[in-house]
């Protein structure tokens, strides 16, 4: 006889989810036990939660299809929250099953019940709660649907213990999700002719427009039209490097972006938001949209934006080409490392085909610089801006791609909220080679004082952005995780290490010293 367990698993596996990411307890034992009869499905042990879903959200990144996560009840959940903010911001598709107390039991009040379905809200997601074994199935059906919509979404189904053991479990047959809509002729005619009126314009991209073809039409619109192109803050994947459009990115500082934007009579938006500030800061606007300028959305959230693009480029530029970025690496550097030396030595040598798992943060201010002719590459960047994602991320897009290198670009306060993915990366010996960008600081908070104008500054204060005291010896943590680490402070050591590291498979650390920029 068939359980809850045994059917939720294999609808999953039927729907083409095939791995998961998980950290159980005691009321998720009937499904962890269900594993071993759907040999398609394959089990990732993290740590911890935040790990769990990161993980997940790197996969989804790569894969573009959803893994399932196995949480413990609601604490578990709320453990891995912050990175499913993240996950919600790159509209990646995750199913999470959050273990649940059997219904008998959830009387007592018992020291982990809680408020699952307040915790689901939070992260916008889908959320569907199992009654019954026969019915979970096809739950589980819908739940992978709700994941795979458009845009993409976190789907979140809570399994009661007694669903999960209860017999009379029926596997279910996969839910088509509603496909993405066509563009809106209308709407690509309409701004063809804004585009085409000689007023200035910027094409602001995010989301699915990050890959090639999004790209390449984007490129195309631009080279027709003068409009300037720039790409979201933080976008969840872009194609960089030789052969693919070059496109910088909107500016983290709110000055930087004012810059960017400046001058602009229309904005046209594609798979992004109109653009604002991080955060508030005194006497300055939070809306970044240049005074008078019109916003304009070629696509909505539940339409293809790439085949938007695309026929807006038919539209505006049908005879003109791309410009596509031409092979070119930076030299060697020589010397001590800093924010400008380590980031050419990465582009120097960057393999072709790698993906980028970028949480360095301040100390990769020139990264983009220094790998814009590099061999093509995908990066992944922190799209919620809750940090703590960079080593997670790298640990899901390597079980998506076991056969592309994957480079963790890591800073060290990131690193410590999720340090644990490198007992994963060992544990399954992901080819992940972390760069740990080590300045002993919350630099970002250093410069964010004088930003929001907190500019009396004790040694309290300074104490609270310090990592120095004591030092964090991230070889030495790695290597207690199962991975083997070395430390660089020079350009030739650096060079060295990333060399032999990518040459070996399974995981490595570089913990890279280097100045802070503030």
């Amino acid at each position: 006889m068939t359980n809850g367990a045994q059917a939720l698993i294999a609808t999953l596996a039927e729907a083409g989810v095939e791995v998961c990411f998980g950290n159980p307890g005691t009321s998720e034992m009937h499904f962890v036990a269900a594993l071993d009869s759907v040999p398609r499905m394959r089990g990732v042990l993290c740590l911890f939660e935040g790990v769990v879903t990161g993980a997940a959200d790197g996969y989804a990144r790569i894969a573009g299809k959803p893994a399932v996560t196995l949480l413990h009840l609601g604490p578990g959940l709320a453990n891995g929250l912050a990175n499913l903010h993240n996950a919600r911001r790159a509209q990646s598709p995750i199913v999470n099953v959050v273990g649940e107390h059997a219904a008998d039991h959830k009387q007592y009040d018992a020291p982990l019940d809680s408020d699952i379905e307040a915790l689901t809200g939070w992260s916008h997601s889908w959320t569907r709660r199992g009654s019954s074994p026969d019915r979970i199935g096809r739950d589980a059906a819908d739940a992978v649907a709700a994941a795979r919509s458009t845009p993409p979404r976190i789907a979140t189904l809570v399994l009661p213990a007694d669903v999960s053991w209860g017999e009379g479990g029926v596997a279910a047959t996969p839910v088509t999700p509603d496909p993405a809509t066509a563009p809106d002729p209308a709407t690509v005619a309409e701004i063809a002719k804004i585009l085409r009126n000689g007023e200035q314009a910027v094409l602001l991209l995010g989301g699915p427009a990050g890959t090639e073809r999004g790209l390449v039409a984007a490129d195309r619109i631009a080279t027709a039209t003068g409009a300037r192109l720039l790409m979201e803050t933080h976008p969840p994947r872009l194609t960089r490097g030789a052969g693919v459009p070059a496109i910088d990115r909107l500016g983290y500082l709110a000055e930087q972006a004012t810059g960017q934007l400046a001058g602009a009579e229309h904005v046209v938006v594609a798979g992004s938001r109109s653009p604002v500030s991080f955060f508030a800061y005194p006497d300055k606007p939070s809306d970044l949209v240049p005074v008078g300028a019109q916003v304009h959305r070629l696509a909505e959230p539940e339409a293809d934006v790439v085949a938007a693009l695309e026929a807006l480029a038919a539209e505006v530029a049908p005879d003109t080409a791309a410009r596509l970025v031409a092979a070119s690496v930076p030299e060697l550097p020589s010397g001590p490392l800093d924010v400008r030396t380590w980031v050419q030595v990465i582009g120097a040598l960057l393999p072709e085909n790698a993906i980028i798992s970028d949480e360095s943060n301040t100390s990769g201010v020139f990264l983009a610089a220094a790998t814009a002719g590099s061999p093509r590459h995908d990066v992944l960047s922190l799209t919620g801006g809750a940090i703590g994602q960079g080593l997670p991320v790298a640990v899901g897009a390597a079980v998506a791609a076991p056969d592309r290198p994957v480079i963790a670009l890591q800073s060290d306060g990131s690193a410590a909220y999720t340090i644990s993915a490198l007992w994963t990366m060992a544990r399954e010996n992901l080819n992940i080679t972390t760069v740990l960008i080590n300045n002993r600081a919350y630099a970002i908070l250093r410069m964010e004082l004088g930003r929001v104008g907190a500019t009396e500054v004790g040694p309290k204060a300074a104490d609270l952005l310090d990592l120095s005291r004591p030092e964090m010896d991230f070889a030495e943590i790695a290597r207690g995780f199962g991975v083997p680490a070395t430390v660089a402070t020079t350009c030739e050591e650096l060079a060295e290490q990333f060399r032999a590291a990518l040459a070996e498979p399974g995981p490595h650390l570089i913990d890279a010293r280097i100045p802070s920029l503030f």
